[in-house]
C-alpha cells in the first residue's frame, strides 16, 4: 500500500515503454492475482468485482482471467485502486491469520498439480513481491525513493 500511495495520481498511467504495464495496471494485476489465489483456497472473490462467474470449472478460471484483464484496463483512478488493494490485502491477511498449521498443510489440487494451502500463500507472497520490486524500479526511474527508510542507518537519506 505504501508504494501505491507514494506514486502521485498523475503517474498511474506512466510506463517505461509501450510493452510494459503502467503503474495502475500493475497494482490492479496484483489485486486480481491475489483474489484469484484466494479463490483457490475457497475464499470467494467479491461479487461486485467478479459478478456472474460460472461455477468453479475451467470456464470459471478463464472468465476470472478475462475480468482481471478488463479491470487492468478500466481501473485507473488512484483512490479506486487503493480501495481495491485495501480490500484484497484485508482479505488475504484475514485468511492467513485464521489458519493454523494443520489447515496450512491441507492438500489442494491447484492448476493441474497437488499442493498445499501454505504453498498457495507462498505463491501469493512471491507474486506480490515480484511486482513490488518492479514498482520500486519504476519509482527509481521516475527519480523517486521508496516510501520507507533504508534499514541501514548509513544509507538513510537526510
Amino acid at each position: 500500500m505504501l508504494l501505491a500511495r507514494a506514486f502521485p495520481a498523475d503517474a498511474y498511467e506512466w510506463r517505461p515503454n509501450a510493452s510494459a504495464r503502467c503503474i495502475s495496471e500493475i497494482l490492479v494485476h496484483i489485486a486480481c492475482g491475489t483474489f484469484m489465489l484466494l479463490e483457490q483456497l475457497g475464499i470467494q472473490a467479491p461479487g461486485d468485482l467478479f459478478p456472474d462467474l460460472p461455477t468453479p470449472t475451467l470456464e470459471h478460471f478463464w472468465a476470472f482471467l478475462r475480468r482481471n484483464d478488463e479491470m487492468e484496463q478500466t481501473f485507473r483512478d488512484k483512490d479506486q485502486i487503493l480501495s481495491l488493494l485495501a480490500r484484497v490485502f484485508d482479505s488475504a491477511r484475514d485468511a492467513v491469520t485464521r489458519m493454523d498449521d494443520t489447515e496450512m498443510e491441507r492438500a489442494l489440487f491447484f492448476f493441474k498439480e497437488n499442493t498445499t494451502v501454505r504453498r498457495v500463500f507462498l505463491r501469493l507472497l512471491a507474486h506480490t513481491h515480484e511486482h513490488m520490486g518492479q514498482l520500486i524500479g519504476f519509482m527509481r526511474m521516475r527519480g523517486m525513493s521508496a516510501p520507507w527508510p533504508d534499514w541501514r542507518p548509513d544509507r538513510r537519506e537526510g
